[in-house]
């Protein structure tokens, strides 16, 4: 089933998903382990695998330093494969690599997506490639049935909207307000003016992030969107009280 079919089928069952995070090989792929196991229970209908990266600038201080820590600690992307493969194999809910595009490129982008749908990985979000630069990455994604995540952001003209959500699949990733990742967000006026917007660029399911860290976020955005993306809450709960909170703060959330 295209990972759309499968959003929609799960929505179809409840009021709002919810898709999750975490840094792949930070504080440990043990870790990260058990915290999807705990995430998988508490009913997380898609996980996002990040794929560490020394420059991501789509990310807050948060994310950030679980990146830089991963990859000090010698996490190699063969590693994050592996990884993602076990937990595929292991759990029926979609996974999808986050990474950005040097990642790709030094891999080999023909080998990268073919080796993503080898494992069960069902889709991307690459956050610094506009499909303006990304001919072949797409290309690959359709011939592999991959779905390439396109991004839409407060600042997008809806002309630019109807663009990206051209070139995507899966869903649509609308970033919650300016900035990087971890802030707050406020669910104002603007806010619900920008998801009216996002609704009427695309078909797509809607997925939002930055900032989601609550049951009243999450609760905000039920009628509006199909996904709440939680993402620094997490890895801010596992650095703070351990791998063992996640899960009743999830089932918590909604």
């Amino acid at each position: 089933m295209q990972l759309t079919d499968t959003i929609r089928a799960r929505k179809a069952q409840k009021d709002i998903l919810l898709m999750t995070h975490l840094v792949l090989g930070y504080p440990s792929f043990a870790v990260n382990r058990e915290v999807i196991g705990q995430m998988v229970e508490n009913g997380v209908d898609v996980i996002e695998l990040q794929i560490p990266f020394s420059e991501p600038v789509a990310d807050g201080p948060m994310i950030l330093k679980a990146n830089q820590e991963a990859i000090a600690s010698g996490v190699k992307v063969r590693e994050c494969l592996d990884f993602a493969a076990e937990m595929a194999a292991c759990h029926p809910i979609p996974f999808l690599f986050m990474t950005y595009y040097n990642i790709l490129f030094k891999y080999g982008v023909g080998d990268f997506i073919k080796k993503s749908k080898e494992i069960g990985i069902q889709g991307f979000i690459v956050p610094d490639l506009p499909p303006e630069e990304g001919e072949e990455y797409l290309r690959l994604c359709g011939e592999h049935g991959l779905a390439p995540i396109q991004i839409f952001a407060p600042t997008s003209s809806e002309e630019r909207m109807r663009t990206l959500a051209g070139h995507g699949q899966g869903f649509i990733y609308c970033v919650a307000r300016r900035g990087v990742t971890g802030s707050k967000t406020e669910f104002d006026r603007p806010f619900n003016d920008y998801l009216a917007r996002c609704r009427r660029a695309t078909e797509l399911p809607l997925a939002v992030g930055f900032g989601i860290s609550s049951r009243e976020d999450v609760a905000a955005l039920r009628g509006k969107a199909d996904l709440a993306v939680i993402g620094t809450a997490t890895i801010r709960l596992v650095e703070e009280q351990g791998p063992e909170a996640v899960g009743p703060f999830l089932a918590g959330l909604r």
